[in-house]
C-alpha cells in the first residue's frame, strides 16, 4: 500500500497531541478518498475512477489526491483492500458455521462473492485491477488467510511450508477465475457454489 503523505509545516509545533490530530485527519482524509473511488466504481466501473473525479468528489485538492495514491491503481489497490476490510470484519463477527473444512472455505469464498456483487461495477473494476495492474496487491495473501483461518484454525499457527497454505492459494485463485466467469455472465452463484464445493472436497482436509 502506498505510504501516507508527509504532512509539513508549522500545523501541530507546540500542539499537545498534535502529532495525533494530524494522524487522524490524515486517516480520515484517506478513507474519504477511497470510499469516494468506490463509489465512482460501483456505478461506472475503473473508467469511472478518473483522479479528478475522485478529488473533487472526496472534498480534497488534486495533489492532495496525488500525494496519497500515485497513481490510479494505487488507488483502486486501496479499494481492494478496504473491501477485504469488510469482509474480514464480517468473517470475524460471524465465523463459518458449517461442519467440514471445505465447507467452511467455500462458505467464506460465496460470503465473499455476495458481498461484491451487491455492487457488479465495483467487483467488475476489482477483478481487472487484480489481473491487469503491475501495482503488487495482497489480495491473495488475504484471501488465502481467510480460507486457512476457516479451514485449518489460526494462520500463525500453519507453518510456511505446510502444504495446506499452498491449497488455500490455489482455492482463492479458483474463486477469482469463477467470479470473472460470473462477472461475464456466464455464470451463476448456484454453479460457481457447485463447483467450488466439488474443488474443496478434493482438495481440502480436515
Amino acid at each position: 500500500m502506498t505510504a501516507e503523505p508527509t504532512v509539513t509545516g508549522d500545523e501541530t509545533r507546540g500542539q499537545p497531541g498534535g502529532q495525533g490530530v494530524r494522524s487522524r485527519s490524515q486517516h480520515q482524509r484517506r478513507k474519504r478518498i477511497v470510499q469516494a473511488a468506490a463509489a465512482l466504481a460501483s456505478r461506472g466501473g475503473i473508467e469511472a475512477m478518473q483522479m479528478r473525479t475522485v478529488s473533487e468528489r472526496a472534498g480534497v485538492a488534486l495533489g492532495t489526491l496525488y500525494r496519497y495514491f500515485p497513481s490510479k491503481m494505487d488507488l483502486v489497490v486501496a479499494v481492494v483492500s478496504e473491501e477485504l476490510d469488510l469482509l474480514e470484519g464480517s468473517i470475524e463477527r460471524r465465523p463459518p458455521s458449517a461442519g467440514g473444512a471445505p465447507d467452511r472455505a467455500v462458505e467464506v469464498l460465496m460470503r465473499a462473492t455476495r458481498g461484491l456483487m451487491r455492487e457488479p461495477e465495483l467487483a467488475e473494476a476489482l477483478i481487472r485491477s487484480l489481473l491487469l495492474s503491475d501495482v503488487k496487491t495482497d489480495f491473495g495473501d488475504r484471501m488465502s488467510e481467510l480460507l486457512l483461518r476457516a479451514a485449518s484454525g489460526p494462520p500463525e499457527a500453519i507453518p510456511a511450508e505446510d502444504p495446506r497454505r499452498l491449497v488455500a492459494r490455489a482455492l482463492s485463485g479458483i474463486w477469482t477465475m469463477e467470479m470473472i466467469e460470473m462477472l461475464r455472465g456466464n455464470a451463476t452463484a448456484e454453479e460457481i457454489q457447485a463447483r467450488l464445493e466439488i474443488t474443496a472436497s478434493r482438495l481440502l482436509i480436515d
